[in-house]
């Protein structure tokens, strides 16, 4: 019982989640470049062309700026956890991957009962027209990039913004996710590779979204990245 509070407690925090996550960058990176030869036109995440949009209107290579950016962004994390390097278990990682596997098993199968009940409702998706490569380091970029942007930055944002209206950190924290989910779910309907709208769709993301924020709270960033590019990866070998 110890052993399983001290490994909930240690691989909720940020250092775990930014071992996990170096991986779901590197892969997706190398996946995209791999898949796609045309390097004159990539497609990828929708999360992460925003942010390399960014970097390019500042004259930055994107690429290189997104690795120098999670560079820094690591050094910062280790400096600040050097303490506890020492005793960070690569165990660990494996157990995380297989909880990461049961997340995203338990909450499509659990979420797909309850629309098919309540409305007889299926998720919908358009992957058509795309490799196996590329839907492999499509998953593994939503997993990040729409993790780290729809929870780690939208979900602080909104809290922070809520809580300035509503008395009560739950109530702020409760709002934030309901609107960062629909968000969530909404942005999967624009843009040039836009899935076709349906409300089983849309209704299923939603409720994927605010499960997404439950992990993200209860077991940290990096498990809800890995629950999230888990679950991609499973739609994509059934296809």
């Amino acid at each position: 019982m110890q052993k399983l509070e001290r490994y909930n407690r240690e691989t909720r925090g940020i250092l775990y989640s930014y071992l996990m996550c170096v991986p779901l960058l590197l892969l997706y990176e190398l996946l995209i470049l791999i898949s796609q030869p045309d390097t004159a036109y990539l497609v990828r995440i929708s999360v992460d062309v925003w942010f390399k949009t960014i970097f390019s209107y500042f004259g930055l290579n994107a690429i290189s700026a997104t690795l120098f950016s999670a560079a820094i962004i690591g050094g910062i994390i280790v400096f600040k956890k050097r303490d506890q390097l020492q005793h960070v278990k690569k165990s660990y990682f494996g157990f995380m991957l297989a909880e990461a596997f049961v997340y995203a098993v338990a909450v499509s199968i659990i979420i797909s009962m309850f629309l098919g009940a309540l409305l007889n409702l299926s998720a919908d998706s358009s992957l058509a027209g795309m490799n196996k490569l590329q839907l492999i380091a499509l998953s593994l970029g939503a997993g990040l990039y729409e993790e780290l942007f729809f929870r780690v930055i939208l979900v602080s944002l909104l809290v922070y913004i809520f809580s300035k209206i509503f008395k009560g950190k739950k109530s702020a924290y409760s709002i934030s996710a309901i609107f960062a989910a629909l968000l969530f779910s909404g942005v999967h309907y624009i843009g040039e590779f836009a899935d076709i709208f349906t409300f089983g769709s849309f209704l299923f993301r939603f409720l994927f979204g605010l499960a997404l924020n439950v992990i993200y709270v209860t077991r940290g960033f990096g498990m809800a990245a890995w629950t999230h590019a888990i679950y991609d990866l499973i739609v994509i070998m059934r296809i």
